[in-house]
């Protein structure tokens, strides 16, 4: 909410979407915020992919979404009781394709152009350092994605 105060007068006046625990998203509205956006950010806790249904966004077509960012793979003792009670009736496949490489590569096969996402699992705190830096290099400096992403990986 702070970034969203922060950046209001660049971009964020035209955001929308679910922020903090207002509610659990249906597939119906993870369907419409990634068919209607330019942009997309995911800041949340363990898989991007484990919150929605695969089998739905395999056959969806999001050629207007020209930037992914996925802050997720954050583990709490309550997020990996519901991962590991939804992965128990999954296919070891289907938990290997929510992984952050296949996750890249399905989203950018449904249309969406750059995917800037973690490999490996991290804190709140370090994912809200990354979202800092993302918002200043790309909406207050300018900078490009590959330049943001360099910056991040320093």
């Amino acid at each position: 909410k702070e970034i969203l105060e922060k950046y209001r007068d660049l971009f964020t006046l035209q955001w929308e979407g679910v922020i903090g625990n207002m509610h659990v998203p249906s597939q119906a509205e993870w369907e419409q915020l990634l068919t209607n956006c330019s942009a997309f950010l995911f800041y949340g806790m363990e898989r991007f992919l484990s919150h929605i249904l695969l089998n739905r966004l395999v056959a969806m077509n999001i050629p207007e979404c020209h930037l992914m960012i996925i802050l997720d793979l954050v583990r709490s003792k309550q997020s990996y009781q519901r991962i590991t009670n939804s992965d128990i009736h999954k296919s070891c496949l289907h938990i290997a394709i929510e992984r952050p490489t296949e996750t890249a590569m399905l989203l950018s096969l449904t249309g969406v152009r750059s995917v800037i996402a973690n490999q490996w699992y991290t804190t709140l705190q370090e994912n809200a350092e990354r979202l800092e830096i993302l918002s200043e290099n790309l909406l207050s400096t300018g900078r490009t994605t590959g330049q943001t992403v360099h910056i991040l990986q320093k």
